[in-house]
This record gives C-alpha cells, sequence and structure tokens, in this order.
C-alpha cells in the first residue's frame, strides 16, 4: 500500500494511529510528521464551551503553546489537544500520563489546565519515554548504533582492563598447559576450575577486577535489513539477584533512551536467577513484556550437551582423561616438552619422506605457542558472546 507521506493529515484529531501502518513503514511515517513538526494553529479563532450550568463559556488559549511547546498539539476538527510525541511512540495505551486522552481521544476540558503538567509527569513515565524515542529519532547521533559506541573515556580504559585480565588468565593457562574447567564449576564448590579460580585471584588484587558486573550485548536490525549483534559493555551490579539485575536493565534502557517494551528477545544461562520461572530475571521482563521472548544461550547449551556426551560416552571420557594426563605430564616440565617436540619432528619428517603427508605454506609446519596467539583466538568469541570477565557474573550474564 503506498503512503503519501507529504501529505499525511497534519490534524491530529484526523490521523490514523502508528500502530494501524504496516510495521515496515511505521518509523517512515514518525519521521514524515517530526519533518511536518506540532500543529498548533494560534490564529485559528477558538470556539468556546460551557462545563455545566452554571459555569461561564471557555475556550482554548493560544499561550498554552508557549508552556507546553515542544509537544502540544491542537485538532481544529475536534477542538481538543494532543501531545505528538505520545502520537508517535507511546505502545501502551492506559491510564498512565492521561490514558487515551492525548493520543486519539483528545483533551478538551478546559477547566483543568493542570491535566497538561500531570501528562508531563514523572521522568520515567510513558510521555517521558516516547519523547526520548522522538528525540532519539529526530537527532541521528542518538541512533541506536551511535548510542553502542557513545562510551567515556574511562568507561573503554575500565572493560580493557578487565578484558585484558581474562585475557591474561586465558594466555597464562595455554603456555602452563592447564585446564580451564574444573569437575565441580557450581557456585558453592570450592574450586570451580583454574580459570574462574585464577580470575578470583586477580579480583582479590585489583578492586576494578572485583566489583560485580553484568555483561550486556544488543542484537537489532538497522535499517538495511542487517542483524547487528554488538557488545553494549559490562554494567556495574550491586548483586546478582534477579531483582538487582532488573533494575540494572531498566536504567541501563532509560539512560539511553530505550525502551523495554520494543524489546523481542532475551538470552542468557540456565541459572535459578536468570530463567526463573517466577523470579527469574526472564520472569520479571516478560511481566513487564509479553513479547520478550526468552531463548537459552546457546553456547551454555553446547557445553551442558558436550558436557553430557563426554559423561555418557567412555571412549568420549577416556579420551579427555588420556589429553589431561599428557597435557599435564609434559607441561610440567621443560625437558619433557623437548622430548616431545623431538619426538614429534622425527614422525613429521619420517612422514613427509614416506609421502605420507606433503608440506607447504600452513601445513606441518613447525610452530610456536608464540606463532599460535598471533592467530585469530577462538576464545575471543566465547568471551564476547557471553561469558564474563569476572568469575561472579559467569551465569549471570544477559545478553539482549
Amino acid at each position: 500500500m503506498e503512503i503519501d507521506l507529504p501529505n499525511l493529515p497534519s490534524d491530529p484529531g484526523l490521523r490514523t494511529r502508528i500502530i494501524d501502518y504496516s510495521p515496515n513503514i511505521q518509523d517512515q511515517i514518525r519521521r514524515a510528521y517530526i519533518l511536518k513538526g506540532l500543529c498548533q494553529p494560534r490564529k485559528h479563532k477558538f470556539p468556546q464551551k460551557k462545563f455545566g450550568q452554571a459555569s461561564a463559556l471557555r475556550r482554548f488559549i493560544p499561550d498554552w503553546f508557549n508552556d507546553y511547546s515542544n509537544w502540544l498539539e491542537y485538532s481544529i476538527s475536534k477542538d481538543a489537544l494532543f501531545c505528538l510525541h505520545c502520537y508517535l511512540f507511546k505502545h501502551n495505551i492506559g491510564e498512565q500520563s492521561g490514558g487515551d486522552s492525548f493520543v486519539s481521544e483528545g483533551f478538551s476540558n478546559w477547566k483543568k489546565k493542570d491535566r497538561l503538567q500531570i501528562h508531563v509527569g514523572e521522568p520515567n513515565n510513558a510521555h517521558n519515554q516516547a519523547w526520548n524515542q522522538y528525540e532519539a529519532l529526530k537527532n541521528q547521533n542518538q541512533h541506536i548504533q551511535t548510542i553502542m559506541f557513545n562510551q567515556s573515556d574511562q568507561t573503554r580504559i575500565d572493560y580493557r582492563k578487565r578484558l585484558t585480565t581474562s585475557i591474561d588468565c586465558i594466555r597464562y593457562l595455554l603456555e602452563q598447559g592447564l585446564a580451564f574447567h574444573g569437575h565441580d564449576e557450581y557456585e558453592h564448590s570450592s574450586n570451580q576450575g583454574n580459570f574462574p579460580q585464577l580470575l578470583k585471584f586477580f579480583a582479590n588484587h585489583n578492586e576494578d577486577v572485583k566489583s560485580e558486573q553484568m555483561a550486556v550485548v544488543f542484537r537489532y536490525v538497522n535499517m538495511d535489513g542487517d542483524v547487528i549483534e554488538c557488545f553494549r559493555g559490562v554494567e556495574h551490579v550491586t548483586s546478582t539477584t534477579a531483582l538487582s539485575l532488573k533494575m540494572a536493565i531498566d536504567e541501563l534502557f532509560c539512560r539511553h533512551g530505550l525502551s523495554i517494551t520494543r524489546l523481542r528477545g532475551q538470552g542468557y544461562d540456565g541459572a535459578s536467577n536468570m530463567q526463573g520461572k517466577f523470579n527469574g530475571l526472564k520472569t520479571l521482563i516478560l511481566k513487564e513484556n509479553e513479547c520478550a521472548f526468552y531463548v537459552h544461550c546457546f553456547a551454555h547449551q553446547l557445553q551442558l550437551a558436550l558436557v553430557k556426551v563426554a559423561k555418557s560416552h567412555v571412549d568420549i571420557t577416556t579420551f579427555f582423561s588420556y589429553v589431561a594426563n599428557v597435557v599435564n605430564v609434559v607441561g610440567a616440565s621443560c625437558k619433557r616438552r623437548d622430548i616431545l617436540h623431538e619426538k614429534q619432528a622425527t614422525m613429521v619428517i619420517e612422514a613427509l619422506n614416506n609421502g605420507e603427508i606433503e608440506s607447504g605454506r600452513g601445513l606441518n609446519q613447525n610452530t610456536t605457542l608464540k606463532d599460535n596467539l598471533h592467530r585469530p583466538p577462538l576464545w575471543f568469541v566465547i568471551i564476547l558472546g557471553g561469558t564474563p570477565p569476572v568469575p561472579e557474573i559467569t551465569r549471570t550474564s544477559p545478553i539482549f
């Protein structure tokens, strides 16, 4: 259906509701109305009407446009007031912020000018959320892609410090040939494995690393229809309870002019504080927005599946036990590592001479750990895919 954008009705009383347009063109409609500007016919002869038997005749006062110049509109057809921001962006029509009065029905009780201020209300009410989204669409510097990367220098330094700590731990374990995981990684385990224990050691000696964090990743679709996944950063939280995480998410969304009502998915691991049926973070968000469907983090699902497979098949369990033993025995001694390298080099030379394997650029070359570390690190996918840089939040990192 073709929409004549330049000729959309300016009178707010004659407009089609935003939700009645196709979702694919709703932002085009919004931009068209933003370009048109507010409908404020100051020179119109406003009609008078009576409120009650003993009341005097009253009419709209044009000076009210000056008091609420950034959102107030007047409909000549309905002799009523409307709010442009709420028309464009208010999602749930209800009693909050004047209910439906300033969106579709219009407000025309000229005796109660105080209702205009009530409509403006508190900073986090529906009207002000709509205003934030209006400003974000109007100002390209507030576009979501800009928001994602518009971080302070100190924030960038803090992120780099925590990420560097994780990388240092990974490098150390690789160089020493040590396993990352432990046999018991539950929250109350006395030894969750080398990687989290090493991170805890760093955290105990560095307050910047020790503070509890929540890693957040946003996935959204840009104007070209491309799916963009962006690591938003690490947010400070007072604790990792579901309520604390929900409050941190609400503050993050409000700070950047985003709305929970536009959230269409949420994903994290299966810990009770995250996906609990009654009080988990997933449930708290779903109570506010039924469209924010929960999906268990694929990385955590894959890890659980691999653990289950390894425990169920003797051959796989035995194989990894042998690998762990070899790594631990050989990695504990420089002499043993040298012997293993010599044996491996001898086997490769014999195989090359016998024509069993081929040599070439990148094929069967003698490489060092330094060479391998300069290659694209696969563990980066793990870190940016939801594994947080701080051990306290291993199972409390929401991804949006």
